[in-house]
């Protein structure tokens, strides 16, 4: 089951979905990943990193599910 995201109140509801290399993690990570080789970051306004999920449709239903809205980065 998914945690809910830590937000503060009245706080910027918009998240920023981006892919990510798998190469560029951490090799920790890099290790649990099941041969991806992209992974999808939620990130809040200020930049600081919430979900790493492997699939972009899944960061996207996350979001909404925490009452937030997504946008893509490019």
């Amino acid at each position: 089951m998914q945690e809910p995201f830590e937000t503060a109140p009245n706080e910027n509801r918009i998240v920023y979905v981006k892919t990510v290399d798998v190469t560029d993690l951490p090799t920790e990570v890099q290790g649990k990943v099941n041969g991806l080789e992209q992974l999808y970051a939620v990130h809040d306004s200020e930049g600081q990193q919430l979900a790493l999920v492997a699939d972009r449709k899944l960061a996207f239903q996350l979001a909404r599910q925490n009452d937030y809205a997504p946008v893509a980065v490019h």
